[in-house]
C-alpha cells in the first residue's frame, strides 16, 4: 500500500488535533478562566488548542471531500491519487532523518559546536556536492559563527561537550 496525499493529510490532521487536545487538557489543569486580575495561566493555551482542534477537523473534512471528488473523477478504481511518498522520496527522507539523528547524538556527546560543524560539513559534502576541504571549512565557519553570536554577543553559553575542559573555558 502506497502512502497517498489523502493518508498524509489525515495523519497530519489527526496529529495536530491530538496536540490541540493536549494543549486543552494541560490548560485545564492550569486554569483557563478570567479572574479579576486577568487571565489565568492556561487561558491562551486553552483557546489556541481549541483553534488547533477546529482547524484539524476542518482539514479532515476537506481531505475527505477532495478524496471523494478525485475518486469520482477517476476512471480506474485503483490509481486515482498519486503517491505522497514514493521510493525515491522515502530514501531522501530517511537519509535526512538518519543524518539528523546522528547530529543530535553527536551534539549530546561532543557539544553543539563539534556536532554542528560535522553536520554542516557532511551535508555540504554529501548532499551539496562541495569538495571535502570546502565542506569542512563551511562546517567550521558555521560553528565559529555560532560561538560568536551566542557566546560573545549574547553571552549565552551553549553545550560544548568535551572541548570545554580541553580549551579551559569556564
Amino acid at each position: 500500500m502506497a502512502v497517498t496525499r489523502f493518508h498524509a493529510e489525515l495523519a497530519t490532521s489527526v496529529g495536530t488535533a491530538a496536540l490541540g487536545l493536549l494543549a486543552v487538557f494541560g490548560a485545564m489543569e492550569l486554569g483557563y478562566g478570567w479572574t479579576p486580575s486577568g487571565p489565568q495561566s492556561g487561558y491562551f493555551p486553552f483557546y489556541v488548542g481549541l483553534i488547533l482542534i477546529a482547524a484539524s477537523l476542518w482539514n479532515i473534512g476537506a481531505a475527505f471531500l477532495k478524496h471523494r471528488a478525485s475518486r469520482a473523477a477517476s476512471d480506474t478504481a485503483d490509481d486515482f491519487e498519486e503517491p505522497f511518498l514514493d521510493r525515491e522520496r522515502l530514501g531522501r527522507l530517511s537519509r535526512f532523518l538518519v543524518t539528523m539523528l546522528i547530529f543530535v547524538i553527536a551534539t549530546l556527546f561532543l557539544g553543539i559546536y563539534v556536532g554542528s560543524a560535522g553536520y554542516i560539513a557532511w551535508s555540504a559534502w554529501r548532499q551539496g556536492g562541495y569538495r571535502p576541504y570546502l565542506a569542512l571549512a563551511l562546517g567550521v565557519g558555521f560553528s565559529v559563527a555560532l560561538y560568536v553570536i551566542f557566546e560573545v554577543i549574547f553571552l549565552m553559553p551553549l553545550l560544548k561537550g568535551p572541548i570545554e575542559p580541553l580549551l579551559g573555558i569556564y
